[in-house]
């Protein structure tokens, strides 16, 4: 509702028709107008003076502020257009006092909920996306089932001569050869029915350390928030600066090592833009950024770049996961390691997709 500032002067001792008279300074009148919908004043009672009612132009007067600043508490606002997303602005005027403030027009949206689960089996699937390692793969399978013996895993395979991958409660999902690393992130996150999932290179290993709980318990006390873990002991974290630019030179981005601020209450743990590539996250959160597809053998950061302004994020110290020592692997490496006219189309798909005129990370 709107009300009147109590500084004007009273009137209650007065007739509050202001047409039985001229308009002096104990006659109150107040417009309203807008221009994407109508005004009106509920419970409308008869002597009460409002021209416009259910028009984009509303004028209101009163000789008793009290009674004016019922009727301005009174005053709703309807669109005429439908928009799922817009504004209106709406022009205040009182004697020589004009005023603009906005109304936010939105569509609710239907909760989508997920059960919350009575354990971490039916809070979290494990997901990976692997590509001709199937020995690394299986020993972070059995490293899982060594602590947690039901959980589901999801596993997303490009490799060029797809293998079996045996396990109970494991959904392996065979790929068109080498058709990327994010598409694969996507079919793995596109299969997920869980509130959450842990994300892990194929090349991982859990440990007695690796505790999917406490992510869990943090995650359900702070909403909205994606974490990441340490890798081996190594805590890796960064922040993205962009700056929007003109419309006519694009942005600028960078990616530089360090945090926003301590999250408050959890010890070690840091508010950040990107984390390792061990995260537990809310499904509903990444499926809204999602993986482009475009970004075949290396990408990371490019996730937490299209996240930027709508993920929150978080690394926290001891959530480790071990890492599994590195054997050269001649196809595997060949892919991994692209040459640079890969690297060279890859920034100019930033440049375009990100419009940006500067990037560095």
């Amino acid at each position: 509702g709107m009300t009147f500032p109590d500084q004007a002067p009273s009137a209650a001792n007065h007739n509050t028709d202001c047409t039985s008279f001229a308009l002096t300074q104990s006659c109150l009148q107040v417009s309203l107008s807008v221009k994407s919908g109508v005004l009106s004043v509920e419970d409308l009672l008869d002597g009460d003076q409002v021209e416009g009612q259910g028009q984009s132009e509303l004028t209101i007067s009163s000789s008793s502020l009290t009674q004016l600043n019922d009727l301005l508490s009174r005053v709703t606002y309807t669109s005429t257009i439908y928009h799922i997303r817009t504004s209106d602005l709406v022009s205040f005027t009182f004697e020589d006092h004009k005023a603009m403030f906005p109304i936010m027009i939105r569509r609710p949206s239907v909760p989508v909920l997920y059960d919350p689960g009575k354990d971490i089996n039916s809070q979290v699937t494990i997901i990976t996306k692997t590509f001709l390692r199937y020995k690394e793969l299986n020993v972070l399978i059995q490293s899982i089932r060594k602590f947690y013996s039901k959980i589901k895993i999801i596993v997303a395979d490009d490799s060029l001569n797809p293998e079996p991958v045996s396990g109970n409660n494991i959904e392996h999902y065979i790929m068109p050869p080498a058709q990327g690393w994010f598409a694969g992130r996507n079919l793995a996150v596109s299969q997920l029915t869980t509130k959450y999932f842990l994300w892990v290179d194929d090349d991982f290993e859990f440990l007695n350390e690796t505790r999917i709980e406490s992510f869990v318990e943090i995650m359900e006390g702070l909403p909205e928030l994606d974490l990441g873990g340490e890798v081996s002991g190594d805590q890796f974290y960064f922040v993205l600066e962009y700056d929007e630019g003109d419309e006519s030179d694009g942005g600028c981005l960078r990616r530089i090592r360090g945090f926003h601020q301590p999250l408050p209450g959890y010890d070690g743990c840091f508010l950040v833009d990107g984390v390792v590539n061990y995260f537990l996250a809310r499904t509903d959160a990444v499926r809204s950024v999602g993986f482009d597809p475009f970004l075949k053998r290396v990408a990371h950061t490019e996730f937490f770049i299209d996240g930027v302004g709508k993920l929150m994020v978080a690394s926290c110290k001891g959530l480790s996961v071990g890492h599994q020592k590195h054997q050269a692997q001649e196809t595997y490496d060949s892919y991994r390691n692209p040459g640079k006219p890969e690297e060279e189309q890859k920034l100019a798909h930033h440049f375009f997709k990100n419009y940006l005129n500067y990037i560095k990370y």
